[in-house]
């Protein structure tokens, strides 16, 4: 009786506190869910080799209240900026786009990560159900600071777009 209860015990100490995992689409399935079920798009833009991409992975879009959020409001896809695969997005295949022997960045990253001027990682970037531009931010966001953009940008549904203060 002991070793089965040690057993159940050391079953739920194994098991990780939040069941909640993060639902991660690709562009292509981004897209058709939003025409099957309208809701905006969060795109996490990074790279491999950028520490504080890594740090958002691994605290900000761990935080339950974050996981709960955009599961629940939002489709959610991240981009690696240096990916060399294709992506169809919005009736456009974009491309890898060589800039060295190798290096380079996605077409789609460009589009989607460049605020004046500049492509910055890790950057944040919010689309619309029509893929506008809702908001974009380059830097590490805590997950207190994106539950105060993510909260914003839904109020946008209600108040309209051009009432989106930045936080």
């Amino acid at each position: 009786m002991k070793k089965q209860i040690f057993i159940v015990l050391l079953f739920f100490w194994a098991i990780p506190s939040g069941f909640a995992q993060l639902k991660s689409y690709t562009f292509e399935e981004a897209e058709q869910l939003t025409k099957e079920n309208p809701k905006r798009i969060v795109v996490f833009i990074h790279t491999n080799w950028c520490k504080y991409c890594k740090m958002m992975e691994n605290s900000t879009f761990k935080n339950p209240e974050i996981i709960s959020i955009l599961n629940d409001n939002f489709y959610f896809v991240t981009l690696d900026a240096e990916t060399k695969t294709d992506i169809s997005f919005e009736n456009h295949t974009f491309k890898f786009q060589p800039t060295g022997q190798n290096t380079g960045i996605h077409e789609l990253a460009t589009a989607l990560a460049t605020i004046d001027g500049q492509v910055v990682y890790p950057t944040l970037t919010i689309l619309d159900s029509d893929y506008s531009i809702l908001f974009q931010k380059h830097s590490y966001l805590k997950a207190a600071e994106l539950i105060t953009i993510l909260e914003k940008t839904q109020e946008i549904t209600i108040f309209g777009k051009n009432s989106f203060p930045n936080p």
